[in-house]
């Protein structure tokens, strides 16, 4: 196996050849892959631009007469995908490297996001150091910033290249050598369990249950990529069941804080068949960044400073509504057991009696709004008195989720 190391060889040909040289003379296979569309370079690739416009559907020429630099940019990241996902399938890839600017960093993306989590995928750019979101995603992609431009070697790029290639050939032979040795332990099923940090002592409570009753839980905060990336996995078939006891992100999707995970959130369990127990953990709020980044309409409401980077804002009475309504339109579509557990004593840890953000109101409301959209489904609601840290509470939805996992598998 090799690592594949992408890159446009017409702007960043020197680079690339830097770290091929270093990776095969630390023992490492290489194969090199051309995206760049202007030709030119004096290095030769394995796979070159035209093999991989070509598996986009493209020829190289149109792309380049067509003076289009964004679409050739997307021309090639989708061949480059596609053509990657087929040598991974192969078992011809043990890890990638990737090198860009913008441009040439959004076509390694692309290539990282066709790649199993673990296998090592790094990527060297000039955008590191600012909003990576675009580049990540849902991936495991590691970013190294390249400090100067990469624009020709120099005695800072070559540290920063030579660091690069050094880690991403350590990474792929330890990923390489954990695939070929023997499991020690029985593969237990996953669960997906999505927690925040006013959720927290629920999740831990419901892991401990899960853990009991003979599953591994794999959790993620719901910050919008960590929705985003629990969605991702479960289409990918990792897990046997989901206790979705946060579904907060709904709440910044609906009214406009930073922590969406976007219209496919709450879908992809749904659209499976896979056991689901959902709750509506931290709907009470809606994130935002510093105090100051708070949108003006927003001034008079009921808001909670976090910390210097986060504060918290009360959903109101109609917003929770339209949460409700969201999640319960979204789970109407599920095609396999789903069942709701509603929290009567409050969806948070500052959603509780005598807490910041306790509004009986306001939560009554979202669950109207979500049993109106679950009627004639099926879908059982239960309503429990608790707070939904209270242990009794995430104890009960743990149990009934791996009651639904067995009838699937009986």
């Amino acid at each position: 196996m090799a690592v594949l190391v992408v890159g446009t060889l017409d702007t960043k040909g020197a680079e690339v050849a830097f770290v091929r040289d270093r990776l095969q003379r630390d023992g490492s296979d290489v194969l090199v892959m051309d995206v760049g569309v202007l030709g030119g370079s004096e290095v030769e690739p394995d796979l070159d631009a035209s093999t991989v416009a070509a598996a986009a559907g493209h020829q190289l020429a149109d792309l380049r007469s067509a003076g289009d630099r964004g679409a050739a940019l997307r021309a090639m990241a989708q061949g480059a995908a596609a053509l990657t996902t087929g040598l991974v399938g192969r078992g011809e890839v043990e890890g990638v490297l990737g090198l860009g600017g913008s441009g040439g960093s959004s076509v390694v993306a692309e290539v990282a996001r066709v790649l199993p989590v673990g296998m090592p995928k790094l990527l060297v750019s000039t955008m590191a150091s600012g909003d990576v979101s675009a580049y990540v995603g849902e991936t495991d992609l590691t970013l190294m910033h390249s400090v100067v431009d990469l624009a020709g070697l120099n005695v800072i790029s070559r540290e920063i290249l030579r660091n690069a290639a050094v880690a991403t050939g350590a990474m792929a032979r330890a990923y390489a050598a954990a695939r070929s040795e023997p499991a020690d332990a029985v593969d237990r099923p996953l669960v997906a369990a999505t927690m925040f940090g006013v959720t927290t002592p629920a999740v831990e409570t419901a892991k401990v249950e899960l853990e009991a009753s003979g599953y591994d839980v794999i959790v993620f905060h719901a910050t919008g990529s960590g929705g985003r990336a629990m969605e991702s996995l479960v289409r990918s078939g990792y897990f046997a069941g989901v206790l979705d006891l946060t579904t907060t992100e709904i709440a910044d999707e609906v009214v406009g804080g930073v922590l969406s995970a976007g219209p496919g959130r709450l879908t992809a369990a749904a659209e499976l068949g896979l056991p689901q127990v959902v709750s509506l953990g931290a709907v009470d709020m809606v994130n935002f960044g510093p105090r100051a980044s708070v949108p003006d309409q927003f001034d008079e409401r009921t808001l909670l400073v976090h910390n210097d980077t986060v504060t918290l804002m009360r959903t109101t009475a109609d917003e929770a509504r339209s949460i409700g309504r969201t999640i319960g339109e979204r789970l109407a579509r599920s095609t396999g057991p789903t069942v709701v557990f509603v929290p009567v004593g409050g969806t948070s840890a500052i959603d509780a009696v005598d807490g910041p953000f306790w509004d009986q109101e306001a939560d009554q409301a979202a669950v109207t709004a979500l049993r109106e959209a679950l009627a004639g489904t099926g879908i059982e609601v239960v309503v429990r008195e608790e707070n939904i840290n209270d242990p009794q509470f995430a104890v009960a939805m743990a149990q009934r989720l791996h009651t639904l996992v067995e009838g699937e598998n009986a």
